[in-house]
């Protein structure tokens, strides 16, 4: 049995989105991006709180990258992992925790627009600082993505790792400049599992506008 606990435009869409690209049977257990992740039924599955959660046969992940390494060894026919004597498997791991980095900026800048409620409260310097920071990253990917069609010689898991990190990034540095980094956001953004991980009509979204401009 898999049960994703998930949050719309969180970390957890990643795993919606891998677990969907893996055409294996899962259940979904929504929750609100609010207290309830820190509730008694909550942290018996991840136990700081967050998400995701991943229930799998029994056992409970609760790391995103933990959980991207184990589905893709579980489910190896799906060709989205590399197996550790892979000639792409340095790569592979690489870029899958890759999208941790950035969506540490995503996170920094989500705090300063989101989740803090008074002005008075937020940094213009973080909110400043931080997209240059994902431009970093754009940059690193434009490089990689300049002589091929997906970050690895086929389609992985480390598409979905990165393309979910971008997706939450755009929120606060648009991809301007950057013409290999649009193309594959392109073919990203038109794969079937991506668009099954999306908020859905009526779901509780974190981000309530599309961009978020720095503070002056």
């Amino acid at each position: 049995m898999i049960r994703l606990h998930h949050c719309p435009e969180t970390r957890s869409m990643r795993v919606l989105w891998l677990l969907h690209e893996l055409g294996v049977d899962f259940d979904v257990q929504g929750w609100t991006f609010d207290k309830s992740l820190r509730s008694e039924e909550f942290l018996k599955v991840n136990p700081v709180g967050r998400v995701p959660a991943l229930e799998l046969n029994g056992d409970y992940i609760w790391e995103s990258g933990a959980m991207i390494e184990v589905l893709c060894e579980r489910f190896p026919a799906a060709g989205l992992g590399r197996a550790a004597d892979h000639k792409e498997r340095a790569d592979w791991l690489t870029y899958v925790h890759f999208a941790e980095t950035i969506s540490q900026h995503s996170a920094a800048l989500t705090q300063q627009h989101v989740a803090l409620y008074e002005d008075h409260m937020r940094s213009p310097i973080i909110t400043q600082l931080e997209p240059r920071r994902l431009g970093k990253c754009y940059a690193a990917l434009e490089q990689r993505l300049a002589v091929r069609e997906w970050i690895l010689d086929a389609f992985s898991a480390a598409d979905v790792a990165v393309g979910q990190a971008l997706y939450m990034s755009q929120k606060f540095a648009r991809t301007d400049g950057f013409p290999n980094l649009q193309a594959w956001l392109a073919r990203i953004e038109e794969r079937p599992g991506y668009r099954a991980s999306l908020p859905k009509p009526g779901e509780a979204r974190l981000y309530a506008k599309d961009f978020y401009e720095p503070l002056p």
